[in-house]
């Protein structure tokens, strides 16, 4: 960095835990480059703007394209965005640059204070049938109606505390909600259950990089590249990297229902132990009628392997019915239909 103490512009949504969440990359960054001065930039996107419109109906790039749009003419310098919410493919000359260690990225179960009142429901296999469970996802509604085809659900948008509110007020029985972003604005309290591979009653693999944080640059703008290293986590960004790529290769956004989960693991080979990524995801009808699911586990040791595990595992998804899966989605979609969390 130069001599002179930079300015650097931090763009960001406006909401709450966008903002909470920019501040912990601040805060992060300041501690690595205490001579540095950080502004945040922060703006409604159009995702943030329309409440009304199901999430799947709205396309990609709803929470992200007005943001790179400053970006690229330099308005900003750096974008902090929820990973999860990140397009797998970025506008010409913008580059995800830096991932910080990841909070965890499990998806929860939040039960309304009227069934916590109660005292009676401790899981979401605790629900009878009919209840009423919240998600604007559809890959959260696809491998829930697989598990718990008893339940109903029915879209619910907002931030965070909109949905809390809306879960205790608006006749829903629980909502589920991804854990990073309740944990980053202290509502953790809320948190009845965390649902992964294992939950007992059927389990439920999260978003692309749920939990994670991208941070965007300019691809010729070395300087940024440079001060970003600092907070960079390895094991989190090459995970994530796998888990864009599982998506890209099968062109999957927030609409379609993929699931993913890594881990690192340690394995043992003629003596010695190795720490491998494993990867698991799952394609799943909007019904939860079918699905396909696969794993691989293997040493990675860069992004391009990263990306390449991704691909392959995709690649075996696809060819075992993931993308006549995909396929009917997405001709629905082009016939106008909408793809709906309560199909």
């Amino acid at each position: 960095m130069a001599a002179t103490a930079p300015t650097i512009k931090m763009g960001t949504r406006r909401s709450a835990l966008a903002l909470r969440q920019t501040e912990l990359v601040i805060a992060a960054l300041q501690s690595a480059h205490p001579h540095v001065t950080f502004e945040v930039h922060a703006m409604a996107t159009a995702g943030d703007r329309d409440k009304s419109t199901p999430l799947p109906e709205m396309g990609k790039g709803l929470w992200t394209s007005e943001l790179e749009a400053k970006l690229v003419a330099r308005d900003v310098d750096v974008i902090v965005h929820s990973l999860k919410d990140m397009p797998t493919t970025l506008p010409e000359g913008c580059v995800l640059r830096c991932v910080p260690a990841r909070e965890d990225p499990r998806d929860v179960v939040i039960f309304s204070k009227a069934r916590e009142e109660a005292g009676r429901y401790k899981k979401l296999k605790d629900l009878p049938e009919g209840a009423v469970v919240g998600t604007s996802s559809v890959r959260r509604a696809a491998q829930l109606k697989r598990r718990y085809p008893g339940l109903v659900f029915r879209d619910v948008r907002g931030n965070i505390e909109t949905r809390l509110r809306k879960c205790d007020e608006e006749g829903f029985d629980a909502i589920i909600l991804a854990a990073a972003g309740l944990l980053r604005l202290d509502l953790g309290a809320r948190i009845a259950q965390y649902l992964d591979s294992n939950t007992e009653g059927g389990g439920l693999l999260h978003a692309v990089g749920q939990g994670g944080l991208g941070l965007e640059v300019r691809e010729d703008d070395e300087q940024m590249k440079e001060l970003l290293k600092a907070i960079e986590d390895t094991p989190t960004m090459t995970a994530c990297f796998a888990e864009r790529s599982v998506m890209r290769t099968l062109e999957g956004g927030c609409s379609v229902p993929i699931g993913v989960e890594t881990a690192w693991v340690e394995e043992e080979e003629a003596g010695e132990k190795k720490k491998k990524l494993q990867l698991r995801a799952v394609v799943v009808s909007l019904d939860g009628s079918q699905a396909v699911e696969g794993e691989k586990t293997q040493e990675v040791t860069s992004l391009e392997q990263a990306e390449a595990m991704g691909k392959e595992l995709a690649q075996e998804l696809a060819g075992r019915g993931a993308q006549q899966i995909l396929d009917e989605i997405n001709k629905g979609r082009d016939s106008g239909a909408a793809v709906k969390v309560g199909a």
